[in-house]
């Protein structure tokens, strides 16, 4: 299935029904006066979030949606049909902005949460309503009123227990599919990987969500490569696995690459639980490997570790890091 986590759709509630207006006309019954019902309320348009639903794909080709109207009333005191509810199933992560996609309305993190985002009109009022003392017979009835129709945008921020980030080409869909089911592209050129991958990590019974976000680059906090639309995903993520591809010339570097186009777009993320692993220790040798990685100390006082997808090296042990980190 084609991962969306962006889309425009309009919705339109249901308009109420009117209320009636008429007379009993019985057979051997005095003073029929007025016997005009209401009409029935408009449905709703209500969101309601789903766990086992992870892309906006369903709201690609199709952008209207509309709930049902009320019925009018009829004779006999009788009130219209409220119109049925619509509900969409969205998934959980998702924020739900006005057409401007700027101001927030509502804000999906938890499964099964419903929230009514346009309501359906009241229906009218029929003319036994507007019977008094001084009018025995009166003939005003009120039209339904018309429900909310409206413009507006989803965005969908993954929630996982842990966000893989790191450059292009550093190897984060790889480390997706050695520790997960998962199969996400996999290719030796930057950008392989365009949409977030989701994954799961089974440790002692337990599972462990783990998503592959697409290559950050110098610039992405301005929408440089492939901009800032994914690093929203980012923001979900409780800890965050930093993968270095140890293999290039200058890994301080592109590890503060990375950090600094956290805090360019919310410095809040420099506060979330790190684990920085280096990658493709096949690729370099061993002396060369341990002067990279002195250095690299030296600059930043922080745990890492490392790996080789090719050989599965230490894999084992980070994925029980991983597992301390996240639970």
């Amino acid at each position: 299935m084609k991962f969306l986590d962006q889309a425009k759709i309009y919705i339109k509630a249901g308009n109420g029904g009117s209320g009636a207006s008429s007379f009993r006309r019985e057979k051997y019954v005095e003073f029929g006066g007025p016997d005009g019902g209401d009409g029935g309320n408009g449905g709703s348009i209500i969101l309601e979030s789903e766990r086992n639903l992870n892309t906006l794909i369903d709201f690609r080709y199709r952008q209207h949606f509309k709930a049902e109207n009320g019925r009018p009333g009829s004779k006999k005191n009788k009130t219209g049909s409220s119109g049925r509810d619509l509900i969409l199933k969205i998934p959980v992560g998702t924020q739900v902005y006005e057409e401007d996609n700027n101001s927030l309305i509502y804000d999906f993190t938890k499964n099964n949460e419903k929230f009514i985002v346009a309501t359906g009109g009241e229906g009218g009022i029929g003319n036994t309503k507007f019977k008094s003392s001084t009018n025995r017979a009166p003939r005003k009835k009120t039209g339904g009123q018309k429900g909310e129709e409206f413009w507006i945008w989803f965005q969908l921020k993954v929630i996982a227990d842990a966000g893989i980030i790191g450059l292009p080409n550093s190897g984060k869909s790889s480390f997706l599919s050695s520790c997960t089911r998962a199969k996400p592209k996999i290719a030796n050129y930057p950008f392989t990987t365009i949409n977030p991958n989701l994954g799961v990590l089974n440790i002692n019974h337990k599972e462990i969500i783990l998503a592959d976000i697409p290559g950050l680059i110098e610039g992405s906090h301005k929408g440089i490569g492939l901009g800032d639309k994914f690093l929203r995903h980012v923001e979900r993520c409780k800890t965050l696995i930093h993968l270095i591809d140890l293999s290039e010339k200058d890994i301080h570097e592109n590890y503060l690459k990375v950090r600094n186009e956290l805090s360019k777009y919310d410095k809040s993320m420099l506060k979330k639980k790190e684990i920085i692993i280096f990658n493709k220790l096949d690729l370099i040798k061993k002396e060369e490997i341990e002067k990279k990685l002195q250095n690299f100390k030296k600059k930043v006082k922080k745990d890492f570790e490392k790996i080789s997808l090719v050989t599965n090296e230490n894999l084992g042990k980070v994925k029980k890091i991983i597992f301390k980190k996240c639970i």
